[in-house]
C-alpha cells in the first residue's frame, strides 16, 4: 500500500503583463461598455485600468462589477483625470461582469488588466499552510499572504522574491501549519513570481 497524504496542492502563475484594452477595446461608451471578456488571460484576479485618449475627461468615472476572488459581488469606481492617461484601480477582480461610465469620454477609452495579481488557495475554506515552493520572477518584490480576500482580509506575512529569474525558495512551516481562518489569498506584482506551488490542509 503507497504512502497517503491529506496535503493539497495549489500552483499559482501568472506571468501575463498588463493589457490595457482585455475588457473593453477603443470605445466612447456613455452607459454601458461592451465587454470583451469578463475574465483574465492568466485565469486568477487583477486590477483593473481605465487608459483615455481624450483631455476632456476630468471626474468621469467607469464603474466596473464583477467578483472578488471569493465570488463575491464587488465594485470599484475608477475616476478619469483631465489628461491622457491610465488610471488603475486597487481592487483585485477575478470576473468583471460590467464597466458603467458616468458620461459619454470625449475620445476613445479602454478597460484593462493591470499588474496587480492574485489568486486563492483552497477556493475560500479554512486553509493550513504547511509549505510553499516560490520561483521568483525577474524583478524582486513581496508576496502577501491573506487571510481572507486582498479587499477585506489581513495580511498574516509577506515574502520577498530574490529577483533572479527561476531561482528558487522553498519553505516548509513547522508543527501544524499556519491557519487562515478566513480562507487564504496570495497578492503579488507580475514578474516578482514566476510561479509559486502551496501545500495546505
Amino acid at each position: 500500500m503507497g504512502y497517503q497524504t491529506d496535503v493539497s496542492v495549489k500552483t499559482v502563475s501568472d506571468e501575463n503583463a498588463s493589457d490595457d484594452d482585455r475588457l473593453v477595446t477603443a470605445a466612447r461608451p456613455d452607459t454601458s461598455a461592451t465587454m470583451a471578456n469578463t475574465t483574465f488571460a492568466g485565469g486568477a484576479a487583477r486590477n483593473v485600468i481605465v487608459t483615455t485618449t481624450g483631455t476632456g475627461d476630468n471626474g468621469k468615472t467607469c464603474t466596473i462589477t464583477g467578483t472578488d476572488l471569493f465570488g463575491n459581488a464587488m465594485t470599484e469606481v475608477i475616476t478619469s483625470t483631465s489628461s491622457a492617461e491610465a488610471v488603475a484601480g486597487t481592487k483585485l477582480f477575478l470576473t468583471v461582469t460590467a464597466v458603467e461610465c458616468s458620461a459619454k469620454y470625449a475620445a476613445n477609452i479602454k478597460v484593462g488588466s493591470g499588474t496587480l495579481c492574485a489568486d486563492s488557495v483552497g477556493s475560500g475554506a479554512r486553509v493550513r499552510l504547511k509549505g510553499m515552493s516560490i520561483t521568483s520572477g525577474g524583478t524582486a518584490g513581496t508576496i502577501s499572504f491573506i487571510n481572507g480576500t486582498p479587499e477585506s482580509g489581513s495580511t498574516l506575512f509577506t515574502a520577498r522574491t530574490i529577483g533572479t529569474a527561476n531561482d528558487v525558495v522553498d519553505r516548509t512551516i513547522p508543527a501544524e501549519g499556519l491557519l487562515f481562518a478566513s480562507g487564504m489569498t496570495v497578492s503579488y506584482t507580475v514578474d516578482h513570481a514566476d510561479m509559486m506551488t502551496f501545500f495546505f490542509t
